[in-house]
């Protein structure tokens, strides 16, 4: 992985071992600022001070700026990561849709927006998005169609298709590139008004 030259990246003084309970105070922060001013602004510093610990804390960590947001990055959406299992394929999706609702109007989404524009230029936080938040999302979708296929809800080989890829694609399309409202309405009208007419189709028992 690349490493960016960032004025506020020194190396590790070790001392006091790491403090883990710690780390869910620093992301928040992290999150945050992100969502106020960006990649290019966010220092070290700033994050240490937002968060309310000493600087020490956050180099025992991280050695870069880079290094800080990718590994903020990968961890985002963890939560999507076992949608729960309601019994039938229209309520897994219902319940994934809004969850995801849920996280992009909060933090972890600001914080997406604002990075948009530097992934484009750093490769690292790109693949930082692609192996964390965006393999998540898929990971819980194919869940959901897996529970479904095992219920017999959905036929075999449609899983991967555009059939299935169209599902989230709305709500992520609205929220990315159009900048709209994207709330729990919007999701229960991508379920009844695009997924699971699809689905039927396309031979799905929904």
């Amino acid at each position: 992985m690349a490493v960016l030259s960032d004025p506020d990246a020194r190396p590790s003084r070790g001392g006091r071992p790491r403090d883990p309970s710690r780390d869910g105070v620093i992301r928040a922060a992290i999150l945050r600022l992100l969502a106020d001013v960006g990649y290019g602004a966010l220092t070290m510093d700033a994050v240490a001070s937002e968060a309310g610990v000493g600087k020490a804390t956050i180099y025992r960590r991280w050695r870069t700026k880079e290094e800080l947001v990718v590994d903020t990055v990968s961890e985002l959406n963890a939560e999507l990561a076992g949608p729960p299992d309601t019994g039938s394929l229209e309520g897994d999706l219902r319940g994934l849709l809004r969850a995801m609702v849920a996280l992009v109007n909060g933090p972890a989404g600001a914080a997406t927006q604002a990075l948009l524009s530097s992934m484009q230029h750093q490769p690292a936080l790109a693949q930082a998005f692609r192996e964390g938040p965006f393999t998540v999302w898929q990971q819980a979708f194919h869940q959901v169609w897996a529970r479904a296929e095992g219920r017999g809800e959905l036929p075999t080989g449609l899983v991967g298709t555009p059939v299935t890829d169209a599902v989230g694609a709305p709500l992520t399309q609205r929220w990315l590139a159009g900048g709209q409202v994207v709330d729990d309405a919007y999701a229960d009208a991508v379920v009844d008004l695009v997924a699971l007419p699809l689905l039927r189709a396309h031979g799905a028992k929904v």
